[in-house]
């Protein structure tokens, strides 16, 4: 038995457990002792996985190591079986170090700041709640990855759906609750599937040993019992991954979901689907997966396409970057359908990619929401290179390396992906691949172009600053809307929020910037019909004031300045801006350990 795969699994269930006990009456007290707790927690499981990386044997990435088989039912003959090699190791450590990194970014920074859901006001964010979610759900993803029985995989697999539902219930936006329940219903739909797919499996075979069934390549279970089994945990694998059309639930629930809930959902929760393809249907399903290859494939193009049209329509930047998922695992599915070693490790290489590059974007993402108060391109502003220059910088390097820039981590999945359409597994026909190879790379140039739109319009041109004015209510009812920290109305105090000197906004203060300063806005006159209308015009100090849905922009003149990056979120980034240069330089470091892995699942010499 391996202790290492059982710590990695007890440490952050005993996280989440100890927090079940009394806590104190002492608020402040308590918020301290929660981001403590969550710091240490979090960070042992990630100096666990890098202990796990140190002492795995690299020469033979392709045998599982680790191995823990314990009698889990003896009477259903299940076991609690658990291992590692060479295609669950890097995501077993990108789990632990998002997971650690989200908790940096809640942790270290001041507890009253913007997006900070650890704050000690009482009756406020339930941060023992979302503390204990987080270590759940990290349970829950690190034993996706490590489980070598179906049934205790399926556990594992399911086990994420009910964090992750709180996160974006809770702590999300506005229409949190219809995010959460749309994620949880189509999930749970394509569980059910997945579980019929397994059991027939199970009813072929006789056994739910991963490792046998892949050894076993098929053996007893006919091509079209493949066939039918390879569709129900394909349908099941692709709702999570998401592949088009099963893909609707992804952008309103990145869009709702807090920071951190985005990042672990685009870094992590996306790489279960595309991992079950990996380890369950293609080495268990052989002639199933060959048959259904051209669906899988042709599926796989028109997210590509169809991700990226989408991002070009959109104004909410989150919205944006969760479009651009779709398109992005499209191309992780386009490699799985080719069926040879260039495709599978383009896939496998692109989900690690696709988690470092989406989790740095979603973070700055989140950054920019807490500072201007909204995600909407047009409301930004524009000119972000020129009052946020690091924050704009960081964007564009993110932006950048998620278009597929060669020497950044992006590029090599998706190269390796469309090389294995060029020349898919025999059997399979080279037109309709070629055919899927062009769309694909038609799908580079869209990417490229709406992340380079985005930037235009986001970074560069003239600095200009949206304040939030009411247009017809304040004439009506005199006052904003009071907002929570989650963005709901009233959702948590029941009034408008405190600024730093201790005042509330009144009818006509909005919050300006990260820090929480603001100063009275523009007076109803702005908000009238024909202002609605009217366009930019440079005032006489110079500045130019326009108004847009109900706000009025306003040049640099007189304003204060929103905070530039924290301390923190450079603690939280900085490691996923180096391994992304890393695996972009050095893309052997991740071949080596899954290319003998794929060669032995697809029996490629």
């Amino acid at each position: 038995m391996s202790w290492v795969l059982i710590a990695l699994l007890g440490v952050p269930l005993a996280g989440a457990a100890a927090l079940l006990a009394p806590l104190g009456s002492d608020v402040a007290a308590r918020g301290r002792l929660l981001r403590v707790h969550g710091l240490v927690v979090s960070g042992l499981t990630f100096a666990l996985s890098v202990v796990l990386v140190a002492a795995f044997d690299h020469g033979d990435a392709a045998r599982t190591q680790f191995v823990t088989d314990l009698a889990w039912i003896p009477g259903l003959d299940l076991r609690f079986h658990l291992g590692v090699d060479g295609i669950s190791l890097p995501l077993v450590a990108l789990t632990t170090l998002l997971t650690f990194l989200c908790f940096v970014y809640l942790c270290r920074g001041r507890a009253d700041g913007p997006g900070q859901l650890l704050s000690p006001r009482p009756g406020g964010n339930r941060p023992r709640a979302l503390v204990f979610t987080l270590l759940v759900l990290e349970v829950g993803m690190i034993g996706t990855f490590l489980a070598l029985d179906l049934l205790l995989f399926f556990v594992f697999f399911e086990v994420v759906l009910i964090p992750m539902y709180f996160v974006i219930a809770i702590w999300g936006g506005r229409a949190r609750r219809a995010a959460a329940i749309k994620f949880i219903l189509y999930t749970l739909l394509g569980s059910v599937v997945l579980l019929l797919g397994l059991l027939l499996i199970w009813s072929q075979t006789g056994t739910l040993d991963m490792t046998a069934l892949a050894r076993a390549r098929g053996t007893g279970m006919s091509p079209a019992v493949q066939t039918i089994a390879f569709l129900a945990v394909g349908v099941g694998f692709a709702v999570k991954t998401p592949m088009w059309p099963l893909h609707t639930w992804l952008p309103d629930a990145h869009t709702e979901a807090p920071t951190v809930g985005s990042v672990l959902l685009a870094g992590v929760l996306l790489k279960m689907g595309t991992y079950g393809f990996a380890r369950v249907a293609i080495p268990i399903l052989p002639d199933g997966a060959a048959a259904t290859a051209p669906w899988l494939g042709a599926f796989a193009v028109v997210g590509i396409v169809y991700g990226s049209l989408a991002c070009l329509a959109q104004r909410d930047l989150k919205r944006m970057i969760a479009y651009s998922s779709v398109g992005h695992m499209g191309f992780v599915l386009l490699g799985f359908a080719t069926l040879t070693p260039a495709g599978i490790n383009g896939a496998l290489f692109g989900n690690i990619a696709h988690g470092l590059i989406t989790a740095l974007l979603f973070f700055v993402a989140g950054a920019i929401k807490e500072r201007y108060g909204t995600s909407d391109m047009p409301a930004l502003g524009g000119g972000m290179l020129t009052r946020l220059p690091r924050l704009a910088s960081l964007l564009t390097f993110a932006c950048v390396a998620s278009l597929g820039l060669p020497g950044l981590a992006g590029f090599w999945g998706e190269m390796l992906a469309l090389l294995g359409a060029f020349e898919p597994a025999a059997g399979l026909s080279r037109p309709l691949y070629l055919v899927f190879m062009a769309l694909g790379g038609l799908g580079t140039v869209l990417t490229a172009a709406y992340f380079l739109l985005m930037l235009s319009r986001v970074t560069h041109g003239r600095s200009t600053e949206t304040v939030r004015v009411p247009v017809l209510a304040a004439a009506t009812t005199g006052g904003l809307p009071s907002t929570g920290p989650t963005g709901e109305e009233g959702d948590h105090e029941g009034g408008a929020p405190a600024t730093e000197t201790g005042e509330k906004e009144g009818p006509f203060m909005a919050t300006v910037g990260g820090g929480g300063a603001s100063r009275p806005a523009t007076p109803a006159t702005p908000a009238t019909p024909a202002a609605l209308g009217a366009p930019s015009t440079p005032s006489a100090s110079g500045t130019t004031s326009r108004v847009v849905l109900g706000a009025t922009s306003t040049g640099s003149a007189g304003r204060p300045r929103m905070p530039d990056v924290a301390g923190h979120e450079l603690a939280a980034w900085v490691p996923l801006i180096a391994l992304i240069l890393l695996f972009g330089l050095w893309p052997k470091a991740l071949l080596l350990l899954t290319d003998p892995v794929v060669r032995t699942l697809v029996g490629a010499p």
